[in-house]
């Protein structure tokens, strides 16, 4: 568990340089959400230039906000001034993801964990939601007024979150954490080192040396000895503690690897300070909040629904594990199908589908291998992307890096770093493959999951292109409007479409890549009655960790991750990918069916990308009302 003003904001919120052959012409440009038939938003800007490993792809010295982001509809800027009220709210109450988004009034600010902060945060939602009522209420234009209800939307989820969420469980504060996420923010290649250099204050508000700010691990632990004293609250779980605890140090050698590496002069004295003040809260916690710890994890089941809801998951945890069950068997017929002729073909003496994945594994990617490969792999799948017309592709080369150890401790998993959707002035996205994944053992720190070449295709392809990277750059370069970029965020839109674009790929994968494709989605499915049969006691965290290993072929410390996903990293969130997937799949095949030979899938994917990170239900809406009928004939 987090701080709870983060996780009440989490509907606020969204949460790799390659090798590549010279770029074909620029592409067409995404359609607008309220373009009208046959016409298109502006162009996206010109190719950035390309940057060396390693090396951020921003905008040049000197180049300007113009040059860099898109020109936007007028309706877009209306709805972005609109969105500006939620934005101040996220720049008062979580300044760390306020600087994520490029909100940059807010780089120096830090958190508030002070008596009465929900109260405080739940009024300024309120305020924020009673100005929007109005103007909703006065507003002509179509698309603004459902952006206009879309913010009303959010700021609701996040009123109903924080109550819930104070009214049933402690708060607990992963302090090292935050603090990591509030400084790796500002200290990344990406950010200009005029940001950058903001992170020394965000620093010495953390370790208290700032008038006006008590340290921010001992507000954690003040808010956590007075709410364990509570009674009807559940007490933090021991399993995400103890998780915790064992990641801390090295998470913290991280933040001082950051300030060392930007060149941040100062940070020694402070720095040393707030490791003090972060050691000794981790103390209090072995000491005192341990012996209170629940054992269990399960969340009190409106919570749970609440985390489902926010996540984009509009159905019944029940009914979301019976399709993901059948889902996951129909998967499992697959995969055997098709390991029969890679075993034959590889003289493997087993063609069991999980016989079949180990051997894969074994050809394993090391160390300076291993971005290069997928850079490569990067090129071929775009190379098949314009060859199949499945979407229209960036001019600009993709990012990939390995996560450092401090990332890959916090965070043990391939994963997407977003750009920043608030003025980016050429910032990409990272794809960000991690490292090893600590644990207590030298055997539990052995991960083979993703550095082998069978698993490159469909990592690239979820995580860069055509997935997170490309819906990511989308946002950015076709000027989609705030309320659909960030306020509409949900895991069920995000992860799906990274899950459809695994998919969409399948066909053009050896078929050693298939299988791992195949794989990939069998996790997915596997999530989506994992985390509701976890919450609901059906399965115990040991019987869920031995059958990811055993039917899913998922290495020890994945499985170990992926449990701690489940019980107290994000519950509910996991089981968006399987959610969101299905039903863009069910709006495929709608679409498809309503407009026969009329349907180009290129077209298809594009305006999809380009109405934003909508729910499914909003981008459904939009594809039948907008995308259909606009479509011309073959």
């Amino acid at each position: 568990m987090t701080l709870r003003p983060l996780r009440a904001l989490a509907p606020l919120l969204v949460a790799a340089c390659t090798v590549r052959a010279p770029p074909p012409a620029a592409p067409a440009p995404l359609p607008s959400p309220s373009a009208a038939p046959g016409q298109s938003a502006a162009a996206a800007p010109g190719q950035s230039a390309a940057a060396a490993p390693g090396q951020s792809a921003a905008a040049a010295p000197g180049q300007s906000a113009a040059a860099a982001a898109p020109r936007r509809p007028a309706w877009v800027e209306r709805s972005n001034e609109h969105a500006k009220i939620l934005l101040d709210v996220l720049a008062r109450f979580s300044p760390e993801r306020a600087s994520a988004l490029g909100v940059e009034r807010a780089d120096q600010e830090v958190s508030d964990l002070s008596p009465g902060v929900e109260g405080r945060l739940r009024a300024a939602y309120r305020e924020a939601i009673a100005e929007l009522e109005k103007r909703r209420a006065a507003e002509k234009d179509p698309a603004v007024a459902e952006d206009l209800q879309i913010l009303l939307d959010a700021a609701d989820r996040a009123v109903r979150g924080s109550e819930l969420e104070e009214r049933t469980r402690v708060t607990y504060v992963h302090a090292t954490g935050l603090v990591f996420e509030g400084i790796s923010t500002l200290l990344d290649d990406r950010i200009p080192p005029p940001r950058r250099a903001t992170a020394l204050a965000r620093l010495r508000r953390y370790a208290g040396l700032e008038a006006g700010h008590a340290p921010i691990a001992e507000q954690a632990r003040k808010r956590l000895d007075q709410e364990l004293g509570k009674p009807g609250l559940l007490a933090p779980s021991r399993m995400e503690i103890e998780r915790h605890l064992a990641t801390n140090a090295r998470v913290r050698e991280g933040i001082g690897e950051l300030f060392r590496k930007y060149g941040i002069s100062g940070h020694e004295e402070p720095l040393a300070a707030l490791n003090r003040q972060l050691e000794a809260y981790d103390a209090a916690l072995r000491k005192d909040v341990l012996p209170k710890a629940r054992t269990d994890f399960a969340l009190p089941p409106p919570l749970y629904a609440y985390m489902l809801e926010l996540h984009g998951v509009d159905i019944p945890p029940a009914e979301l594990a019976r399709l993901a069950h059948a889902a996951f068997d129909d998967l499992k017929a697959q995969m055997q199908k098709l390991s029969l002729p890679i075993a034959k073909a590889r003289n493997l003496p087993s063609a069991d589908y999980r016989d079949v994945i180990r051997a894969l594994k074994k050809e394993q990617l090391v160390g300076e291998a291993i971005v290069p490969h997928y850079k490569e792999r990067l090129a071929q799948i775009e190379e098949i992307i314009r060859k199949e017309r499945l979407v229209t592709l960036p001019e600009r080369p993709a990012r990939i890096r390995l996560g450092t150890a401090a990332e890959s401790a916090e965070m043990p998993a391939p994963r997407m770093r977003p750009p920043r959707l608030l003025d980016n002035q050429g910032e990409a996205g990272e794809f960000v493959l991690p490292l090893s994944l600590p644990g207590p053992s030298d055997q539990l720190r052995r991960i083979d999951d993703f550095t082998y070449a069978a698993a490159s295709w469909t990592l690239t392809a979820h995580e860069a292109r055509p997935g997170h990277e490309l819906q990511f750059a989308s946002l950015v370069e076709r000027g989609v409007s705030l309320a659909r970029a960030v306020f509409a965020e949900n895991s069920a839109n995000m992860e799906g479409w990274a899950l459809y674009s695994e998919a969409i790929l399948l066909p053009f994968m050896p078929p050693e890549g298939q299988l791992v494709s195949l794989q990939h989605r069998l996790v997915r499915a596997a999530r989506g009655f994992l985390d509701p049969e976890l919450q609901a006691g059906k399965i115990t965290p040991a019987a869920a960790r031995t059958f990811l290993e055993k039917e899913v072929v998922l290495s020890p410390p994945l499985s170990q991750s992926e449990v701690e996903r489940y019980t107290f990293r994000a519950p509910g969130q996991a089981t968006s990918y399987f959610y969101g997937f299905t039903r863009l799949m069910e709006l495929r095949r709608e679409t498809e069916s309503m407009m026969g030979p009329r349907f180009d899938a290129q077209r298809f994917h594009d305006f999809v990308l380009a109405q934003g990170i909508l729910p499914p239900k909003l981008l459904r809406k939009a594809v039948i009302e907008r995308f259909v009928p606009a479509q011309p004939s073959p």
